[in-house]
């Protein structure tokens, strides 16, 4: 069964790019990644599928219904952590989460304890005397403590440290392990490889690819770079598998996908003074199907 399904979604403002065209599926018991760099349309996806904002053309439907006519109705199956999240500042956390708990039809304080247990949450503290990375678990808390069917993250993991972002990782795991379906939209490629199915990436408003993250991993990049101690000729990088190959005085940088015997064999025979190997960033690493859609 699919719980997602957005078809030629359009939302533009005015002259200002929105999103154009976008389709994907997410099915059930999925963790479905929804990824590109910071302004590719990502949010603006997620709060159309929700009927925050209205599309200018296409639709969606969440578990079959259409996400406009039956928007009420679908979201009390729907958990949601917006990016930015803003609370009224003088609410205790407990008061907070009691008052979101009211909008369901059912019992959550053992929920609400649990679920603050496990995300190291004091439910006694004031809201404005939270940090960034405690108001993000208050938003952790509120989107989970009716145990949705659907959870929606929107760059989730911001103002978390690496510790809490294990545990809010295991936590989602063990949601998944229930049943639930994870819709995961992020910048950061390697929280996607980490949770995810399958994914979807997206650039300036459209969609690029539908992948699954093992043909993802069989595309990986890494990127070089290379201090020289004196003249090189750079032609002799030019092998199968580099890619964005530059050259400044005596550093060298290029992107490489393949065996890397090959590229490391004509490293041990130039006189280098430092060599980094790097995770390239999300544009490099997506550089060739942005290079296919162009």
């Amino acid at each position: 069964m699919k719980v997602i399904e957005i078809n030629s979604l359009t939302k533009t403002y005015g002259k200002s790019r929105g999103i154009t065209d976008i389709s994907f599926d997410v099915e059930e018991g999925e963790v479905f990644g929804f990824i590109g760099p910071n302004g590719a349309g990502k949010s603006t996806t997620i709060r159309t599928l929700l009927s925050l904002i209205y599309p200018t053309s296409g639709s969606a439907k969440i578990f079959g219904k259409d996400c406009i006519e039956f928007a009420s109705e679908i979201k009390r199956e729907i958990g949601y952590l917006p990016s930015e999240v803003f609370y009224y500042d003088n609410m205790k956390v407990k008061d907070l989460l009691a008052y979101s708990a009211s909008f369901y039809k059912k019992d959550c304080r053992k929920r609400i304890i649990e679920l603050a247990e496990i995300m190291d949450l004091d439910l006694n503290k004031k809201i404005d005397d939270l940090s960034l990375g405690n108001k993000k678990k208050v938003g952790i808390v509120q989107g989970l403590l009716h145990e949705p069917k659907l959870i929606i993250l929107d760059e989730p993991t911001s103002g978390l440290d690496p510790l809490m972002q294990q545990k809010f990782f295991d936590l989602l795991d063990q949601e998944n392990k229930k049943g639930v379906t994870i819709l995961f939209s992020s910048h950061i490629l390697s929280e996607v490889q980490r949770l995810c199915d399958r994914v979807a990436i997206i650039k300036e408003g459209r969609i690029v690819t539908v992948e699954k993250i093992s043909a993802l991993k069989e595309n990986n990049y890494k990127r070089f770079k290379i201090e020289v101690s004196g003249f090189i000729d750079h032609r002799i990088f030019q092998i199968t598998g580099v890619n964005n190959l530059e050259v400044d005085g005596h550093m060298l940088s290029f992107l490489f996908r393949g065996n890397i015997n090959n590229v490391m064999k004509i490293i041990s025979e130039v006189e280098i003074s430092n060599l980094w190997i790097e995770e390239p960033n999300l544009e490099e690493i997506f550089m060739h199907y942005y290079e296919k859609e162009a």
